[in-house]
């Protein structure tokens, strides 16, 4: 699963945003679709230049993320390169086309344990489900020596 951070937490909650203000939500569109929202907020690339990167080799997310070759030169790879140092893994980025992570399912605050990959309120609602977890994972492992925070009582004289 992802590495938690703020910045991840934040681009997944702006993507979460972006996407329910949009009306260019299309799965099968590489640059509109559930990880295409997500790569523009972290490359800051528009939808077109991230559909034209994946078209200079076949297939969708899930067969890019199968032929990822971090020395390859094609600009999807760097692209995808640009994901995987925000903190995601190829895997993320697989169950987010699916919207299939079953830990992210599980934390759904509607109960719902299945989702349809392909429906824009479902993927906003993984993106909140996905931006929780992280956030929860950053909390836990905090861990805090309450003696620090102990109130000195006056001495009585």
């Amino acid at each position: 699963m992802a590495k938690p951070s703020l910045k991840l937490i934040e681009a997944l909650r702006n993507t979460a945003k972006e996407l329910q203000k949009s009306s260019d939500y299309q799965w099968g569109h590489m640059g509109s679709c559930n990880c295409g929202f997500l790569a523009q907020q972290i490359t800051k690339r528009n939808k077109n230049e991230i559909h034209s990167m994946a078209m200079q080799r076949y297939g969708d997310w899930n067969e890019q993320l199968n032929d990822y070759c971090p020395t390859s030169g094609l600009l999807i790879d760097d692209l995808i390169s640009q994901l995987l140092h925000a903190g995601l893994d190829v895997d993320d980025l697989k169950q987010l086309e699916k919207l299939s992570n079953p830990k992210i399912l599980q934390n759904l605050p509607s109960g719902r344990r299945h989702l349809n990959h392909n429906i824009k309120a479902d993927v906003i609602e993984y993106f909140h489900a996905w931006a929780h977890v992280l956030e929860t994972e950053i909390t836990d492992s905090i861990e805090l020596d309450m003696a620090i925070f102990a109130v000195p009582v006056p001495e009585t004289v």
